[in-house]
């Protein structure tokens, strides 16, 4: 195994996440509704995953017993996640914060897998669980904002966390018996079909051409496409591949780093001192709870799931 190749390609994964949560923003911004952009960034993602997997001769049969898994896998992501993630960066109209809620996905795991699955917790997991759910108070405390909507975008990103943990279990049934990219391109495309009843209301409510099909739209959506959703699956697949749930699951802490210091670099987001700290510490929690877990980490290979 190259190590240098396996870990550039995880970096390079969490920092097309990390960028992703900027994009969306961007798209929000024009008042591009959440319902426009999504199927469009999830259809063009799940073509060219079509485009790989013909060439490189997969087999794309779904068998008749796995239909129920596909559709399940669909509905808990892209349909639940994407939905939740981009309307939460909305209501809290922070990237950053955004993307520290969708880090905390393991430390949910960890308690998904102690109440459904009957796994041993250990002190390194409920220290870690509380240091970054302590983070994640004084990022979101030192807001400064109390609104009904920033409070109710917790809440929406918090459905995403739960959404992605499902998304874990129906991969895990369908690992088996079909390629990554495969599993990647069947569920954004039965994704996109859930979405088309809101594209066709909400989504086309009130287009605007010069807005809806500009360069301001087009440019961050392909980015989205290609490189969040084609390139950053397929590269996460090759992470857990050769490094293993447990380990590669450490990198996706590093997500709202990135995204905190995009959007500070690109100055469409200032965080305060007290923010920084909480996102560190957040981090460490996070962190702390993936460390040594071994076989008892809920996305182990013993238990009831898997990551992506």
């Amino acid at each position: 195994m190259n190590k240098v190749k396996v870990y550039a390609a995880t970096v390079i994964a969490i920092t097309f996440w990390g960028l992703s949560y900027i994009w969306s923003n961007r798209l929000l911004q024009q008042g591009i509704p959440v319902e426009y952009f999504l199927p469009i960034r999830i259809f063009i993602a799940a073509l060219i995953l079509f485009v790989v997997n013909l060439l490189c001769g997969y087999n794309m049969k779904i068998q008749k017993d796995d239909w129920r898994n596909f559709l399940a896998l669909a509905i808990c992501e892209p349909f639940i996640y994407f939905f939740c993630e981009t309307y939460g960066i909305q209501f809290t109209g922070s990237p950053t914060i955004s993307a520290l809620v969708i880090a905390s996905t393991p430390v949910v795991a960890i308690g998904a897998g102690v109440i459904f699955f009957k796994e041993k917790i250990t002190w390194q997991h409920v220290v870690g669980m509380i240091i970054c759910l302590s983070g994640l108070v004084l990022v979101t405390g030192a807001q400064g904002s109390t609104s009904r909507l920033f409070v109710f975008g917790i809440i929406v990103l918090m459905l995403a966390v739960f959404a992605e943990v499902g998304y874990a279990s129906f991969t895990k049934a369908l690992s088996g018996g079909y390629e990554p990219s495969v599993i990647v391109m069947y569920q954004f495309l039965i994704g996109t079909v859930c979405f088309i009843p809101l594209f066709l209301t909400r989504g086309m409510e009130n287009f605007d051409a010069d807005v809806y099909l500009g360069k301001g739209f087009w440019e961050p959506v392909l980015c989205l496409s290609v490189l969040c959703s084609s390139v950053a699956f397929a590269l996460w697949a090759y992470s857990i591949k050769h490094l293993g749930v447990a380990k590669s699951s450490i990198f996706q802490a590093m997500t709202p780093v990135v995204a905190a210091i995009a959007g500070f670099v690109l100055g469409e987001e200032k965080l305060c001192n007290l923010q920084w700290i909480g996102l560190c510490v957040a981090i460490a929690g996070v962190v702390l709870t993936q460390l040594n877990i071994g076989k008892k980490d809920l996305f182990s290979k013993t238990s009831g799931s898997a990551g992506r």
